[in-house]
């Protein structure tokens, strides 16, 4: 119930729209049973050969009822779709302020796949329910009482016997359908975010399925799936079709009743026989309200289930949350970690274990280790990804914590190993950085990162397409790309994660120079666990299992003979240095001396 009282708060800025709706909806019924009664008396009178101009009013009735059933219909139409794309534009919105804060820390358990799905499936789902689910019990009872009355200036047996069809086929028909659809709406969801989740993981690894030969195995996956949401459709197709049938047979008994009833009242004499088509013929048009309740309670519960999904990631609370409403302002560009620890979950190791250093503005600093030594975990906690569990992080003379989450990320720069590139144009892609960037500023970035002359080269220039995650551009040419990001940003720190894996010797060289230009008058931060080109930095951190295990510059940390010189060396000369350090051990345990720690 809390997904459906969600719902309906989002619906609530919209109420008179939503009356107006129901309204123009009950207006076109009554038009259509207008249109049928006023036939049917006008039939009936032109029998009895009256004077033309007795029939005059009923002519010009009919063709009223036709006419203002139309308009009617287009304005219902008109006015409850723009209510439905209006509560649907809230809950997108909705949807993305409520995940947006916990990226990436709260989504790593969710599929991409399946996120796609929420933001897509799952609310467009929500279209049925005031078009499906609200509307339609409304409209009935609106045209219930309306033509009930009606009926009853006649005779009050007549209006009850349009109440009792109504309840037979607006309540009896429902609830024989929800008992044989029970869990179909449900299971349209589930399914439904499968094959999404499915199609998805196809396009974005379809590389890999192919190299592994599971490119038929996950096919069939597909196939699968999809015959299994196909025969939930036809089901409900089915039962749509029996409802249907089921709503007619009640209007046409409905009919014959009131007709028997009405041939009696006319044999009595308290009932005009001119009368008598008109009001069976009106109250068989009445079931027109009724024939979309039998599926209310199957687009109800599809509505729940999706509404439910999408409330468990808006109600999730975030890992990073903001303490203070105003950001401070830096006193300079330096950042340091003072005794911080943190790991991603309590059953977990430490990413990072009482870390302690500090890189002053301008100044170049590397963090280098092997894979799982923590060094990415220092950027997510600069970005505020994460919130560190002990000690303290300070940018600017201030804790990290102090800044807004959106503040604290104006001041990064940040160039990873796999840069996300959306499928939308070159342009578009680097205004990710800056949406306010001119033309000007554009080709400066792109010029500066060596990209200018490769999009000119393009039949569209900033126009072309980069495709889904930039697979018409090479390796270098994305790096490239994100590089021109940052420089249009224009951030103060730089922090370069891994930005050089997956790319070859020559295309690492090239991208390596225009990333040192990068550097002048910026703060630095290299993380990586290539060593190459890190003669030009400042300090070198080396980190393993979360702590510093050595420090200092290039040429200091190849003479203490460490962890960095023997990642720095070959492996050949890695296997003669370990040789012959294990001979010169041998000799001096057999002198009595003591081995190297």
């Amino acid at each position: 119930m809390k997904s459906m009282t969600w719902l309906i708060r989002l619906m609530l800025p919209y109420w008179w729209r939503i009356l107006l709706a129901l309204i123009l909806s009950m207006l076109t019924i009554t038009s259509h049973i207008g249109l049928m009664a006023t036939s049917a008396y006008l039939l009936a009178r032109a029998a009895l050969h009256p004077p033309i101009l007795d029939l005059m009013v009923t002519i010009v009735g009919v063709r009223f009822f036709g006419l203002s059933r139309a308009v009617f219909r287009y304005l219902e139409r008109y006015v409850s779709h723009d209510v439905t794309f209006r509560i649907l534009s809230q809950i997108r919105v909705k949807f993305y302020q409520g995940i947006e804060p916990l990226a990436p820390a709260r989504l790593l358990n969710f599929r991409s796949g399946d996120l796609l799905s929420r933001i897509v499936a799952d609310v467009e789902i929500q279209q049925n329910l005031y078009l499906r689910v609200f509307a339609p019990p409304f409209v009935a009872l609106l045209v219930l009482l309306g033509y009930g009355f009606f009926l009853a200036s006649y005779d009050l047996r007549i209006a009850f016997i349009l109440a009792a069809c109504f309840l037979v086929a607006g309540l009896g028909i429902p609830w024989g359908i929800k008992s044989l659809s029970h869990g179909v709406g449900r299971q349209m969801v589930a399914l439904k975010a499968e094959l999404n989740t499915l199609v998805a993981d196809s396009l974005m690894g379809i590389t890999e399925l192919v190299v592994y030969g599971q490119a038929q195995a996950h096919l069939a996956k597909i196939q699968l799936t999809d015959n299994k949401l196909m025969g939930q459709q036809r089901l409900i197709a089915q039962l749509s079709a029996l409802s249907s049938a089921l709503t007619g047979m009640i209007a046409n008994l409905g009919l014959w009743l009131v007709l028997v009833l009405g041939i009696l009242l006319v044999e009595k004499g308290k009932l005009s026989g001119v009368n008598l088509g008109m009001l069976a013929l009106g109250t068989f048009s009445s079931f027109e309200a009724l024939y979309p309740l039998a599926l209310v309670p199957h687009y109800l519960e599809q509505n729940r289930t999706a509404a439910d999904r999408l409330l468990e990631l808006i109600k999730t609370e975030p890992v990073v949350k903001d303490y203070g409403a105003v950001s401070p302002q830096p006193e300079g560009l330096d950042f340091s970690f003072q005794d911080v620890s943190f790991r991603y979950n309590q059953d977990e190791p430490w990413a990072l274990n009482h870390l302690t250093f500090r890189i002053p503005q301008h100044s170049k600093m590397a963090i280098v280790g092997q894979s799982g030594a923590g060094k990415t975990s220092i950027v997510n906690l600069l970005l505020r990804f994460w919130d560190y569990s002990e000690g303290r992080i300070d940018l600017g003379g201030h804790s990290l914590r102090e800044y807004r989450q959106e503040d604290a990320r104006r001041f990064f720069g940040v160039v990873t190993q796999r840069t996300h590139l959306f499928n939308a144009t070159i342009r578009e892609n680097l205004l990710v950085a800056n949406p306010k960037g001119t033309d000007e500023e554009l080709i400066r970035a792109a010029q500066q990162a060596k990209l200018h002359d490769f999009i000119l080269s393009l039949p569209q220039g900033y126009d072309s397409l980069v495709g889904e995650g930039g697979f018409a551009l090479s390796g270098g040419q994305r790096q490239r790309l994100a590089i021109a990001r940052v420089l249009l940003k224009n951030a103060p720190i730089l922090i370069l994660d891994e930005a050089m894996a997956g790319l070859d010797p020559l295309t690492e060289r090239e991208v390596m120079d225009e990333i040192y230009h990068l550097m002048e008058g910026r703060t630095t931060l290299v993380i990586t666990h290539r060593l190459t080109g890190l003669e030009r930095m400042d300090e070198i951190l080396v980190l393993d299992r979360g702590q510093i295990v050595e420090r200092g510059k290039h040429e200091e940390l190849l003479q203490q003979k460490g962890f960095y010189y023997f990642r720095y060396l070959g492996r050949k000369q890695r296997k003669d240095v370990e040789s012959t350090r294990i001979k010169e051990g041998i000799k001096k345990y057999e002198s009595g001396g003591v081995l190297w720690n």
